[in-house]
């Protein structure tokens, strides 16, 4: 995942870039992706850029991403050379971008939102477990399967005092088991900062994992009550459980800007493009929540080379000078990177009974670092 210091960078010091937004390798045979990969060559020419860079894009997209279809790739060519070339997990957000330009768009970086989330998944049995390090989208980071003691686990009943036996000494090799799990998970927590823990398996398993983390760990967890551990087990209430997760993360992201905004009988912060733009300008922001759909507007802002970075027009750049007419979602992501702001980047996902009426796109919304007034 590129870094926020990197997009940065690529907005602070204007100069002639060619970019390409694309689809990611599918599973279309070769030389389908061939005529895709000459439509983009071709329309990067038609869009002025110079022939070295959209060869060099050219020969970057035939080279695999190593991510699983649905994916996207984000690449930018400077004098016939790659400066940057990132495969994005999940299908492409928003129109296909291609083009020459002072300022590249940098929003498709900003929306790919579920890249930055790490989590972890523990599969929990009796005698052994799986746990692993995700982002979604993508390979596992780090998997271990730890294997349990399983010599005193009853596999039919024998009865009677010798079945009372067999039991305890089972509950305890299954909490003794758990405890060994719990411990790698705590430390887990520690080294990485999960979101979230999601912990599946066994009923009993579980229930002995839990009760054994460590009250950081325990904060996060999430579980599905299904035997996904087991073998031919459906693993879909898993990953449905992920997804789930995943949404209400990024939901709360969202409205924590809302709230913070909010603060102050609405002091702290900043609402609709005038008084956003205003404090963009005067550094005030410190998180900025934009709707995707502000991208499809047609309405566009003064990109300036230096500070205050964003205009509504000449009489706004002071001593700066405009370097591009860009689309006000992306002006308005710019200034705010450029003067250290989180970006939020917001998707329209409407509920079921709402999806057949249009919904109109949300103004942007600035929590600020010091009250209005």
């Amino acid at each position: 995942m590129i870094a926020r210091e990197e997009i940065t960078t690529l907005m602070e010091r204007p100069r002639a870039v060619t970019f390409a937004y694309v689809d990611g390798c599918g599973p279309e045979p070769q030389v389908v992706e061939e005529q895709r990969r000459d439509a983009v060559t071709r329309r990067l020419r038609e869009a002025g850029a110079p022939d070295g860079d959209a060869r060099a894009i050219e020969d970057a997209l035939e080279r695999e991403p190593g991510l699983p279809a649905p994916s996207s790739r984000y690449v930018l060519a400077e004098d016939g050379e790659i400066i940057l070339d990132e495969s994005l997990p999940g299908p492409r957000s928003g129109p296909e971008l291609l083009g020459h330009s002072m300022l590249p768009p940098v929003l498709p970086l900003l929306r790919d939102r579920t890249d930055g989330i790490r989590y972890l998944v523990v599969e929990a049995g009796r005698g052994s477990a799986e746990v692993r390090v995700e982002r979604a989208g993508r390979e596992p980071e780090w998997a271990e399967t730890i294997e349990g003691r399983t010599d005193a686990l009853p596999k039919v009943s024998v009865g009677g005092w010798s079945q009372a036996n067999y039991q305890r000494s089972s509950e305890q090799i299954w909490k003794q088991n758990e405890a060994d799990v719990a411990e790698l998970v705590d430390a887990l927590t520690q080294q990485h900062s999960p979101e979230f823990i999601v912990i599946s398996g066994d009923i009993r398993a579980r229930q002995l994992l839990i009760d054994q983390l460590g009250v950081a760990a325990r904060k996060l967890v999430i579980v599905v009550d299904s035997h996904t551990h087991a073998a031919g087990a459906d693993r879909e209430s898993l990953d449905r459980a992920i997804e789930e997760a995943i949404r209400d993360h990024l939901q709360r992201s969202e409205d924590a800007v809302d709230t913070a905004a909010s603060e102050g009988a609405g002091r702290s912060g900043a609402r609709g493009l005038g008084p956003v733009v205003e404090a963009l300008r005067e550094a005030r922001v410190e998180r900025l929540l934009l709707d995707a759909r502000m991208q499809d507007s047609g309405r566009t802002l003064d990109a300036l080379d230096r500070a205050p970075w964003i205009a509504f027009g000449e009489q706004d750049a002071l001593d700066a000078q405009i370097v591009e007419h860009l689309p006000e979602a992306e002006a308005l992501a710019r200034a705010a990177l450029l003067t250290g702001a989180d970006v939020i980047v917001a998707e329209d996902h409407p509920a079921d009974d709402e999806a057949r009426e249009p919904r109109e796109v949300r103004e942007p919304v600035a929590a600020l670092r010091w009250p209005d007034g």
